[in-house]
């Protein structure tokens, strides 16, 4: 099957849109991250595992080093998206192996990864376990964007 994502202009919330044939690639609206963003996008692209809490990876279109997937949709990644509206300055991040996660309240299958090199979103559907992951996804975060 194939799913169609948007992102929602400012929001940076994954939003499913329609549900539509079978086969083909998952559409995912990619970032447009500049400069050492970009860069580090690129070689998250290349460390981010083939399997994640037991789904294989799939292609998205647009292709695009900035976004990945897994499963139909179950699991969506974006690097280098804006900074998560929702988020303010006091707000406490969840830390796992080193990343600090922002939980976006609105939508509780949505995590930003803070880093110095920029933010990486993760939608998570309801069939998977955050924690797990995550924590998959925490090691080549850290070692793609590191701070």
């Amino acid at each position: 099957m194939t799913r169609r994502f948007a992102l929602a202009a400012g929001s940076a919330a994954l939003t499913a849109l329609a549900l539509a044939g079978c086969g083909g690639a998952v559409q995912v609206e990619p970032p447009t991250p500049e400069g050492t963003t970009a860069a580090a996008c690129v070689k998250l692209d290349g460390l981010l595992p083939r399997s994640l809490d037991g789904v294989d990876r799939v292609e998205s279109t647009p292709k695009s080093p900035y976004v990945a997937v897994w499963g139909s949709a179950e699991i969506a990644l974006r690097c280098g998206v804006p900074r998560p509206v929702t988020m303010a300055p006091t707000d406490q991040l969840t830390e796992i192996d080193g990343v600090g996660w922002f939980p976006d309240p609105r939508t509780p299958t949505l995590f930003t990864a803070v880093t110095g090199e920029g933010y990486v979103e993760v939608t998570i559907s309801r069939e998977h376990t955050p924690g797990n992951v995550l924590a998959d996804l925490s090691g080549p975060v850290k070692k793609a964007l590191p701070g």
